[in-house]
Order: structure tokens, then C-alpha cells, then sequence
């Protein structure tokens, strides 16, 4: 079997000097912090940063779990150093990842009647259950057997906030887009300059029209204590919030970066719709 690395088509660091310096100032770390919560001088540090000492892949990996660096990211540190890889990245389907894909798919079966998703970091749709896709297909005057790529060429961003797809529904539009856009926008921080994520950002920024301005939350103390995606279509008015789940303890690049996002009704006439519409629907 041949595993691949997005992180091995990507620098994003010319060295692992620049590596580091970047993940320690977004940590907001000093060299004397850095030095004491890895164990290693301050000294060596600066001579890390500076090109004058090189790194072992032991001591990359020691100072990217200090920093937080997401597993992908130590990838990248370790190639800017001239190391492989240490974290894996595989694809959802493959057999070594069958517990997490069946962990997965029980998780989005009991999600139903409600709609639940698996993405990648980018919001590259992997996996969805019954009701998710019905309400896809709903929205978009698709047939009730349409299939619903899973292959990630689906980016459920884009999905949401292009005009052709499920933005002529969404009421709330700029508020959702301003919202969705803050996942991207932690992956470019965190990827670095010349990254995936940093065109994909540039390219959802294009889409909702925002060009990159903040959108203030609604502090009026009478609004929910969530930003709910409103959707209309055909007189009927879905009030819906969401959460986020990730697997914990991942060694995998893959797993790492999965993302579960549920949706739940934010109105009694909400959870009336999708109960009436998919109770008893199996997954996918």
C-alpha cells in the first residue's frame, strides 16, 4: 500500500529555522517559555532559529507537540529539516482505519433524524448520513436518488456559500459565511504562507462577498446563545445549529483532521419537519 502526504507536495517553509519561528510567535511563545516546557536550552533554541544548529526528528516531534503543531504541520516541519514524514496520512477507506470509519458511520446513524456530516480540515465532504443528504438533495431540487459524492469533491463551504448552491437559501447569509469562513481561516494561520488552505480562504472570501471584513456577533441579549443557520425554501423555514466532534489521540494525519458536524433543530417546527421527513432513514 502507498501512503501519500498532502504535506510532501508542500513546503510552505523554505527551512525549519522559518518553521519554527512561525509555529513558536502563533503560539505566542518566547525562546525562555519554549526552553522550559520542552526541556531543551534556550541557547539551542536560538541556535535552532537561527540555522546555526540543525534538529534531530526526535527533537522536531518533541518541540511540535510542546507548540501544538497539528500533526500535518510537524510533517512539514519535518521535511523542511530534511526528515520523512512520522505521521501517516491514509485515506478514510482504507482497511486500517475500518474502526474509525464503523465508529464514524454508528455516529451518524444515531444522529438521524437529523443531519450529521464527516469532513476533512478543508470541509471536503467524506461522509454523510440520510437525512444530511435528503435535505441536500431538498435544497438543490435534486432527485431523491441523486447520489451525493463522498469522495471529497464535494467542499461543503463552497457548497453553502456559492450562489448555485445553498446560499439563495440561507436568510442569515453573511452571518453563517462570516462564521464558516473562521474554520479556513485557523487552517491558513496554521498551514503557513503558499498553503491549500490559504487559496481556498482567498476563493470563499471571492464567494461570499465579504472580502475578508469582520462581521460583529449579535450581542443583544435577547438573541440565542448560538448563531443559527436559517434556511427557507417552498414556505418552509429550518432554524438549525451545530456541533463540532473530532476523534481523539490520533497518530494519523487523517484522523487528525476529521471533523463530524451535527446539526440540530434551534425550533420546535424545525425538529417537526426532519422527524416527519426522515424518522426511521438508514445512514448515507
Amino acid at each position: 500500500m502507498t501512503v501519500t502526504s498532502a504535506s510532501a507536495q508542500q513546503p510552505y517553509f523554505s527551512d525549519f529555522a522559518a518553521a519554527l519561528r512561525y509555529w513558536r510567535g502563533k503560539r505566542g511563545f518566547s525562546q525562555l517559555r519554549l526552553s522550559t516546557e520542552s526541556a531543551i536550552s534556550q541557547r539551542h533554541i536560538s541556535f535552532l532559529e537561527s540555522g546555526r544548529s540543525q534538529p534531530s526528528k526526535e527533537l522536531i516531534v518533541k518541540l511540535g507537540m510542546v507548540l501544538e503543531v497539528p500533526l500535518r504541520q510537524r510533517n512539514v516541519m519535518l521535511l523542511a529539516a530534511g526528515f520523512a514524514p512520522a505521521y501517516r496520512e491514509r485515506k478514510l477507506s482504507d482497511p486500517e482505519l475500518g474502526a474509525v470509519q464503523r465508529a464514524l458511520e454508528f455516529m451518524l446513524a444515531k444522529q438521524a433524524p437529523y443531519p450529521a456530516l464527516v469532513v476533512d480540515r478543508l470541509w471536503n465532504l467524506a461522509m454523510a448520513n440520510a437525512p444530511a443528504a435528503g435535505m441536500v438533495r431538498w435544497l438543490l431540487d435534486l432527485p431523491d436518488d441523486a447520489p451525493l459524492a463522498l469522495d471529497g469533491s464535494v467542499n461543503v463551504l463552497r457548497l453553502m456559500l456559492a450562489p448555485q448552491g445553498l446560499r439563495p437559501y440561507l436568510l442569515n447569509g453573511d452571518e453563517v459565511a462570516a462564521d464558516l469562513l473562521l474554520w479556513i481561516q485557523r487552517e491558513a494561520m496554521s498551514d503557513g504562507p503558499g498553503s491549500e488552505a490559504g487559496a481556498l480562504l482567498a476563493e470563499l472570501l471571492t464567494l461570499s462577498g465579504l472580502d475578508g471584513r469582520p462581521r460583529p456577533p449579535n450581542l443583544d441579549r435577547r438573541a440565542l446563545p448560538f448563531l443559527p443557520m436559517s434556511l427557507r425554501k417552498d414556505g418552509v423555514e429550518l432554524n438549525l445549529f451545530t456541533t463540532i466532534a473530532t476523534l481523539g489521540t490520533p497518530h494519523d494525519v487523517t484522523v487528525h483532521e476529521l471533523r463530524v458536524e451535527s446539526f440540530f433543530p434551534a425550533d420546535a417546527a424545525s425538529a417537526a419537519w426532519f422527524e416527519q421527513r426522515f424518522a426511521g432513514r438508514s445512514p448515507g
